[in-house]
C-alpha cells in the first residue's frame, strides 16, 4: 500500500513510539475512509504516547484531544512541542475512557487506534459513553487488533507463542464485533472491513527496539498473521 503520510513523518520517531503495529499506517488508512475536514475537533481515545495524536494535527489539520488513561500529560506536550505543535492545536489529558470530562456534542469525530478493544466490549459503552460526545453526524472510528475468526475454544499454538489466553480474549472478529455495534441505538454502521495493512504495520512492530515488540516476534514468526487482522470500524451519529 502507499502511505504518502507516513512517510512524511519521521520513521525514527514513529519506532521509538509506537506501542503496537505501526499506528500511522493504521491510522491514515482508516481515515482514507472517511471524510472529516480540516479544522475539525477530534478526540483521539487511547492516545498512548501520543504518536496518533500528532500525526493527525500535522497530516490532517485536526484539533486534537489526546486522551489516555496510562500515559503522561506532560510528557505528551513536551512531545508535541518537539514537533512544533501547540496547546492550541493539541490538548494531552489522563482520561478514563467509562467517564471522559467532556460535554455533549463536543467533537466532530471520535478515532481510536489499537485501543477500542480494552473499554468497548462493554454492549452499554458506546451508546452510554462514547456516543453523546459526538455530534450529530459525526463520526467515529476505531481500529481494533482483532482475529479473521474467532477461534478462542481452540487457540492455536503459533498465538500462545507470544499471549495467553486472557490477552486474547480482548481479540475477536468482526462479525463479534457488528453483533456488539448493533445493540446501540443512535449510531449507523457505514463500514466494517478487514485492513490492508495488517502485514505492513506488524512488520514495521517488529522493528522496534522494546521488550513488547520482542515478545510479539515468536507468535508472528510461527504464523499468527494467519489467524489475525486489523478490523476498521466506520460509524456516524444519527
Amino acid at each position: 500500500m502507499h502511505f504518502p503520510k507516513t512517510n512524511a513523518f519521521p520513521r525514527s520517531i514513529m519506532l521509538a513510539k509506537s506501542m503496537g503495529p505501526n499506528p500511522l499506517k493504521i491510522c491514515e488508512e482508516l481515515l482514507d475512509s472517511a471524510n472529516i475536514p480540516a479544522g475539525s475537533v477530534v478526540l483521539d481515545l487511547g492516545s498512548g504516547t501520543g504518536l496518533t495524536s500528532a500525526f493527525m494535527v500535522r497530516e490532517y489539520g485536526f484539533n486534537v484531544y489526546a486522551a489516555d488513561l496510562w500515559s503522561n500529560p506532560s510528557d505528551n506536550m513536551r512531545f508535541f512541542e518537539s514537533l512544533g505543535l501547540d496547546n492550541h492545536r493539541i490538548v494531552p489529558l489522563k482520561a478514563d475512557a467509562t467517564a471522559l470530562p467532556f460535554a455533549s456534542d463536543f467533537f466532530d469525530a471520535i478515532v481510536s487506534i489499537d485501543s477500542y478493544s480494552y473499554f468497548g466490549r462493554d454492549p452499554r459503552f458506546l451508546g452510554d459513553r462514547l456516543l453523546p460526545l459526538v455530534k450529530r453526524g459525526g463520526e467515529l472510528l476505531f481500529a481494533i487488533p482483532g482475529m479473521k475468526r474467532d477461534c478462542h475454544d481452540d487457540l492455536p499454538a503459533c498465538l500462545l507463542a507470544s499471549w495467553t489466553p486472557e490477552q486474547l480474549d480482548y481479540m475477536h472478529d468482526a462479525a463479534w464485533w457488528e453483533a456488539l455495534i448493533r445493540k446501540t441505538q443512535g449510531v449507523t454502521i457505514v463500514a466494517i472491513d478487514e485492513m490492508e495493512c495488517t502485514p505492513e504495520a506488524w512488520a514495521d512492530w517488529l522493528e522496534c527496539d522494546n521488550d513488547y515488540a520482542r515478545n510479539d516476534r515468536a507468535a508472528i514468526e510461527a504464523g499468527a498473521l494467519e489467524y489475525l487482522n486489523t478490523i476498521a470500524v466506520h460509524l456516524r451519529r444519527l
